[in-house]
Parts: structure tokens; C-alpha cells; sequence
């Protein structure tokens, strides 16, 4: 047993609230087998950013190669999606798989930019696991002075 159970993905109470009725309410990062971790909770950790004129956005997508990666920009939202596919089956000509711990999927997270926010203002550059994306801050517009506003009849 693990000194620190939780940390490494197993639990003290086993597979006792595994069971249909808990409903994984204990870890919600686990998915809906309560078996493994959900990707997006592990692969697409993220860390935004604002400066003076802009927002940076900080995606980690290890194991991904940039052609596995995607990004749009869709009423108001810019969404970042991810697809990794794995044809090897259970059993390839050097022997079986025993264990599998490498993830095959896809994931996505998207963010609320505004509709002011167009595609060709947004960058997006992939390095060493991390998609760095950046977008300008939308223009303040000036606050008017107050002014009287007539009733009509």
C-alpha cells in the first residue's frame, strides 16, 4: 500500500465506493467507470495570464504532436481540442498488452473570449508539451459623462 493512497490513485476504502450508488461523488476527476483518472483533468492543466494589452493562455498538452491539436474560435468561445489515436489493438506481433497506462482519446477545454475577439488576433505557438496561445484585450471604451436623459410624453 502506497503511504499516500490518494496521491497515487488508490484509495483506502479499495473499490468499496465504486459502486453504481456512490456515483464517484468521492473524486470527481475520475470518469463515469471509477476506474481511471478523466483526461481532462490531468492533460489539459492550464494557467492564463494578462498584461497590459493582452491574455496568454498556458495549455499542457503532453504527448500530443501539434497535427494531433486543434483550435477554434466559435461564438464567443475559443475552443482547444485534442485527438490521440492508438491502432495497436490488444495484441500486436511482439506479444500482448499486460498494462496500458498511456492515454488514446481526445480531450478539449474552451474559454470565453467575447465576440469582439477575431481569429487572425489570436497566436497560438506548440513547444515542448505546452500550447501557448495569446489574444489582445478587447478595447475599453470610455465611460461617458453623465448626462440627462428626457422623458418623453
Amino acid at each position: 500500500m502506497a503511504m499516500f493512497p490518494a496521491l497515487m490513485n488508490n484509495s483506502i476504502f479499495g473499490d468499496f465506493f465504486d459502486d453504481p450508488f456512490f456515483n464517484n461523488w468521492h473524486d470527481s476527476r475520475r470518469q463515469g467507470d471509477g476506474k481511471g483518472l478523466a483526461m481532462n483533468s490531468i492533460l489539459m492543466n492550464t494557467d492564463v495570464r494578462e498584461t497590459e494589452d493582452q491574455y496568454r493562455i498556458d495549455v499542457d498538452m503532453p504527448g500530443f504532436d501539434k497535427k494531433d491539436i486543434a483550435l477554434r474560435l466559435e461564438n464567443g468561445y475559443l475552443v482547444v481540442s485534442a485527438q490521440k489515436s492508438d491502432d495497436q489493438g490488444d495484441k500486436d506481433d511482439k506479444g500482448r498488452w499486460i498494462r496500458r497506462e498511456r492515454y488514446t482519446g481526445s480531450c478539449s477545454r474552451s474559454f470565453y473570449v467575447g465576440d469582439q475577439v477575431r481569429q487572425e488576433d489570436i497566436h497560438a505557438k506548440y513547444t515542448n508539451g505546452t500550447l501557448a496561445i495569446s489574444l489582445p484585450k478587447a478595447s475599453v471604451k470610455p465611460v461617458e459623462n453623465k448626462k440627462t436623459i428626457a422623458i418623453e410624453d
